[in-house]
C-alpha cells in the first residue's frame, strides 16, 4: 500500500480544484470586460442556474454547501445590484420565485459564451470523448455526494 505522503498522480480533487479555477478565470475577465464586475462570489453559478430554469431558493444553499442565511444574503445582494428578481410563487405562495432581469440575462449569456469557448478549446486539445468520459466521471461523484457514503471500506467489485 502506498503511503499518502509518497509521490503520485494528483488525486481527481486536486485536479478539479484547478480546474475550477480555470473556469473562474474564463467566466470573469470577460464578465469584468463587459462591465458586471460586481457579482458576489456564487453570483455567477446563482445565475446561470437561474438562466437554466434549474434552481430555486429553497435548493440553492445545499448546492452551494451554504447557510439559508448566507443564500438570503447572496439573492438579497443579486437582487439590489440588478440580476435577479424575486417574487411569490402564484401556485404555491410558500415559494419564492426567482427570475434574471434584463441585466441578469446578459450576465448569463457572458457565461454560456466564455463556457462554450473554454469548452471547445479544451475538446480541440483532448477530443470529445474525452470531454464525454469526464462530464460521466464528474456524474459519478455527484451521485456518490447525494449517496453519502464515504467509508473508508473496500470498494466492491461489480
Amino acid at each position: 500500500m502506498q503511503h499518502p505522503t509518497e509521490s503520485r498522480t494528483p488525486s481527481l480533487a486536486t485536479l478539479m480544484r484547478a480546474a475550477r479555477n480555470t473556469y473562474v478565470l474564463a467566466v470573469r475577465t470577460p464578465l469584468a470586460e463587459s462591465g458586471f464586475d460586481d457579482l458576489p462570489r456564487d453570483g455567477v453559478y446563482t445565475i446561470s442556474a437561474i438562466a437554466a430554469g434549474d434552481l430555486s431558493p429553497a435548493n440553492l444553499g445545499g448546492r452551494l454547501g451554504v447557510s439559508k442565511q448566507a443564500v438570503s444574503q447572496l439573492l438579497d445582494s443579486l437582487v439590489l445590484r440588478g440580476y435577479v428578481e424575486r417574487s411569490i410563487d402564484t401556485v404555491d405562495r410558500r415559494r419564492m420565485r426567482l427570475a434574471l432581469t434584463e441585466r441578469g440575462k446578459d450576465v448569463a449569456a457572458v457565461c454560456r459564451l466564455a463556457i462554450d469557448r473554454l469548452e471547445s478549446r479544451i475538446a480541440a486539445m483532448v477530443g470529445e470523448e474525452c470531454i464525454q468520459h469526464t462530464r460521466r466521471t464528474l456524474e459519478a461523484l455527484i451521485t456518490l455526494a447525494f449517496a453519502g457514503d464515504f467509508s473508508l471500506r473496500a470498494v466492491e467489485e461489480p
